[in-house]
């Protein structure tokens, strides 16, 4: 019962955080795309015609927006909020999921002379707006990307007002930092040249070719540029995910080895009280690797038994959870109100061998004592 109790804690565990990690990347797959190019130094990227011919003929690649990203300073009267301001063009909705997010009124990102915001949820409420019924044009300030003039400085910032349209609700890290407007009234804004970009965000018909296909774009792009992979835009986020989880297996490993001492007490037992038998197989000419190997494939057997019925006491809690929702998560302010769990194969094998590992060390200690002891059928 230890080793099925053990087991079945350790697959649980493993499994509910592959269903909190598959949340966050869905989450965060919804903002950053498949691929990104961006500079390799500075924040401005040139972007020839020819460049974006060739990466039009790269096969994989589903499609692709030009955005351009600045800080900027955004009033509502007496609210003030500094925000990421991202403006894309009109592939972004094909590119990212940000579109498929919205809680109120439309993705509509105005025209280069009239724009329009989308503005994360967080956004919105710390200018104090209903973006989607905003009657009254919020101001936005940015600065130029040209030289600074030191007689007068305030000609480096750009101001204009500009209305919003909607707002999107995604995870705190995008609602409380970005919004995003028209390409064309960005560039303006920041005084870009027309072949001036912050980066290109890429959407793949296949994700998995990413590798293949960031090294077609590296060796299109040049040394000055910088592709990255998704999981190398949230670096940082995905290693500390994973090392969450192996620090929990690791946990719950030493759970399972304190456990694994009550069959190092069975066996001992075992062992005490078949003193007898045992001599009597000696005497029967069974050596002693014959008889520490009977112990040892009994633990082996414990192992095998309650491992395989932890796997299934897992596996239906698991599928339980996963169809029925069981086990709520108390406190209504997350995107789902239940534990997610995701099973994976990876995780059975990777507990099965654990167990059996920490089984057969666990039977060798009184095994070795049972091969070791002197042997007597009579008593003097």
């Amino acid at each position: 019962m230890a080793i099925v109790i053990g087991t079945a804690a350790l697959i649980l565990v493993l499994s509910l955080f592959n269903g909190f990690e598959g949340l966050v990347k869905s989450l965060y797959s919804s903002f950053y795309t498949d691929l990104k190019i961006s500079p390799a130094a500075g924040k401005i990227i040139s972007v020839s015609p020819e460049q974006l011919q060739k990466l039009k003929l790269i096969k994989g690649i589903k499609n692709f927006s030009l955005v351009t990203e600045e800080k900027a300073l955004l009033q509502n009267g007496e609210y003030l909020s500094v925000v990421y301001l991202k403006g894309v063009d009109e592939n972004y909705r094909y590119v990212a999921g940000v579109a498929d997010h919205l809680v109120k009124g439309d993705f509509n990102l105005g025209t280069k002379e009239l724009p329009s915001l989308v503005l994360g949820v967080g956004i919105e409420n710390a200018v104090a707006v209903q973006s989607d019924r905003n009657l009254l044009p919020l101001v936005i300030y940015l600065p130029r990307k040209t030289d600074v003039d030191l007689l007068n400085p305030i000609q480096s910032i750009s101001a204009d007002t500009i209305t919003t349209s909607g707002a999107f609700n995604i995870q705190q890290d995008f609602d409380n930092k970005y919004a995003i407007t028209n390409l064309g009234f960005m560039k303006r804004m920041l005084g870009l040249k027309e072949n001036q970009y912050s980066g290109i965000e890429i959407a793949l018909s296949d994700p998995d070719q990413e590798e293949n296909i960031k090294q077609e774009l590296q060796q299109i792009f040049g040394k000055d540029y910088k592709v990255q992979t998704r999981f190398e835009q949230n670096q940082s986020l995905y290693s500390v995910m994973r090392a969450e989880k192996w620090v929990i297996y690791a946990v719950l490993c030493l759970i399972l080895i304190v456990a694994a001492f009550t069959m190092i007490a069975a066996l001992t037992m075992l062992v005490l009280e078949k003193e007898k038998d045992i001599g009597v197989l000696y005497a029967l000419g069974g050596n002693r690797n014959f008889i520490q190997k009977i112990f040892l494939s009994e633990g082996a057997l414990l192992a095998f038994i309650g491992g395989i019925s932890g796997m299934i006491l897992a596996l239906i809690v698991g599928w339980l959870q996963i169809t029925y929702k069981l086990i709520p998560l108390e406190g209504g302010s997350f995107l789902i109100d239940y534990f997610p769990v995701k099973l994976q194969p990876a995780d059975f094998l990777l507990v099965g061998v654990t167990v059996f590992i920490v089984a057969l060390l666990a039977s060798w200690i009184p095994s070795r004592k049972a091969s070791r002891q002197e042997f007597s059928l009579r008593s003097e």
